[in-house]
């Protein structure tokens, strides 16, 4: 046989290595002198590397050190990541990186707080404690990243780092909420804490993995269900709690029908991943500082209409932690953008240089029913006055919904010139229809 495959030539043999799995070619390199050298290529594990591990560019280990080689690269990887299904380990790994790529363009504060991954023995540490086995797609996350070091003895430096969740958040009024992800040593400290005060983790086999550092919002993943579920404002009272993920597309490890198991965890960070890349959430400042902004940015979850060169953005996200579910009121924040386009105001075929807004008209649904019919001055107060090539004027508010989906629509009356000194009649401006309803995925 050895024969045979010599006799094949050096580029029939790399293609052939090229389809195997890699101990199959590494066993190879014993069979004769010709398959030890075509095996010992660099470029074959250089192949193997990116195929199996997303390793492309240079030869690094999974602490991001460089190698000698995309052999030895590999080498190391298998090293610390055998134990785990390969594909899973690499799409963990692309999920990381593509986080910590749209991070380095756009929040580089953010990236900064991300741990190197937890060892194996700490995460084995970490189940003892709690008294669960994580999820295997979670071990792997957490293999490749252990959370962000976002809390520290300095309360100063506290105050720096509380915006910066990888997760994002919102605020209206005086409510804030942005999400961190908790490395081990916290997911063990909260979860004991959160079991002491409620009573129900122990029961459910669920750990804390996410949490604001404002207004208390938590993420409890189950390490039975695989599920990743947020504490409702019943979390006190009796331990509610919704699910952050559909329950369909989660799939256990000892799931026969399906070669890559998958939980919420993983799916959560994929759907955040994919909202950043794709512009559906950005970056805004929030108490003099960035952070990721969940108020959706683009089409059909934010609505934009024109009127008179005053444009208006609209989009509302889910609060969780406000509802109340199992019946109860839905709660929702909404934010408003408006801007006055380079040309200015027009009106009746005249140039204004600047408008100012007045009063403003909301129509708020629940399932086709009007719940909300709402008329007043100014916006949360304000009377902004709006100047072309400014930025946007933006604010927050809330509403209850007892029932979903909704919608919001209305109108504001603005001023050309400004309200102390008009320059025209009064007119309105639309604020296109923007929706109300449980996301498949909660954050």
């Amino acid at each position: 046989m050895a024969i045979v495959l010599e006799g094949l030539g050096v580029p029939v043999l790399e293609t052939i290595l090229s389809k195997v799995a890699f101990r199959d070619a590494a066993a190879a390199a014993c069979v004769s002198t010709t398959l030890r050298s075509v095996a010992s290529d660099d470029a074959l594990w250089r192949y193997f590397c990116a195929r199996d591990l997303a390793v492309c560019d240079q030869p690094l280990d999974p602490d991001g050190n460089p190698c000698d080689s995309f052999k030895e690269a590999y080498r190391r990887w298998f090293k610390s990541f055998g134990m785990y299904p390969f594909p899973l380990v690499r799409r963990a790994k692309e999920c990381w990186s593509s986080i910590k790529s749209w991070m380095a363009v756009n929040l580089p504060e953010v990236n900064d707080t991300l741990r190197k991954g937890a060892s194996e023995a700490e995460i084995k540490s970490a189940e003892k404690i709690l008294g669960v086995q994580l999820p295997i797609p979670t071990k792997v996350l957490y293999r490749l990243c252990d959370g962000q070091q976002t809390l520290t003895p300095d309360l100063v430096e506290n105050k720096l780092l509380a915006p910066l969740g990888v997760m994002g958040g919102y605020e209206f009024y005086d409510y804030i909420v942005n999400v961190h992800l908790l490395p081990l040593r916290l997911v063990v400290t909260e979860t004991k804490r959160i079991a002491r005060q409620l009573g129900f983790l122990t029961r459910s086999k669920s750990i804390v993995v996410a949490a604001s550092y404002y207004m208390e919002k938590f993420f409890f993943l189950n390490c039975t269900n695989g599920q990743l579920y947020v504490g409702t404002r019943n979390l006190r009272e009796d331990g509610e709690m919704m699910p952050c993920v559909p329950q369909s597309l989660i799939r256990p490890a000892d799931d026969i029908g399906h070669d890559m198991p998958q939980d919420a965890l993983l799916l959560w960070l994929e759907e955040h991943c994919r909202r950043l890349q794709s512009g559906m959430i950005k970056t805004r400042e929030l108490k003099n500082c960035r952070s990721i902004c969940l108020f959706p940015e683009t089409p059909p979850y934010c609505s934009v209409a024109v009127t008179n060169g005053v444009q208006v953005r609209s989009s509302a996200i889910f609060v969780p932690e406000a509802s109340e579910g199992n019946g109860g009121d839905y709660y929702y924040s909404y934010s408003i953008r408006m801007s006055l386009l380079p040309e200015g105001c027009i009106l009746d075929g005249t140039h204004y240089s600047s408008c100012q807004l007045c009063s403003r008209h909301w129509i708020i649904r629940s399932k086709d029913i009007i719940v909300s019919d709402v008329s007043g001055e100014a916006v949360i107060g304000k009377f902004p006055l709006l100047i072309p090539d400014e930025e946007e004027f933006f604010y927050q508010s809330c509403t209850p919904l007892p029932g979903a989906p909704g919608s919001i629509e209305g109108s504001f009356t603005f001023v050309p010139g400004r309200i102390s000194k008009p320059e025209g009649r009064h007119f309105n401006v639309k604020v296109a229809p923007f929706i109300l309803e449980e996301p498949e995925y909660v954050f």
